[in-house]
């Protein structure tokens, strides 16, 4: 029987996405206003979503996903969900520490 090969990316990849960001990136001044209205915004988003039922994806990801996308001249969502599988700028803004699986 044949064994399965373990990916262990996080062996080689030592770093965090913040690692890979320059500390003068346009976005690094945005990141926090944007983190502290969502966090602001976080007591509507429990009281607006229900308890039951199939997760969503956090309210949180979805508007700093529409900040970047006129940010960085993305035309559509799915071009965005394109470069979300590679691009670890992305990943840092959204906080998705995450390697994406193949």
């Amino acid at each position: 029987m044949r064994g399965e090969s373990k990916r262990q990316a996080t062996m080689m990849l030592g770093l965090t996405p913040d690692g890979f960001v320059p500390k003068n990136h346009t976005l690094r001044r945005i990141k926090p206003l944007a983190d502290s209205a969502l966090q602001r915004m976080s007591p509507l988003f429990d009281e607006i979503y229900s308890d039951n039922g199939r997760p969503s994806i956090p309210p949180e990801h979805l508007l700093k996903s529409s900040l970047l996308m006129p940010f960085l001249t993305i035309r559509s969502e799915r071009q965005f969900c394109e470069q979300l599988r590679y691009n670890l700028l992305f990943k840092w803004f959204l906080d998705l520490n995450s390697l994406p699986r193949t």
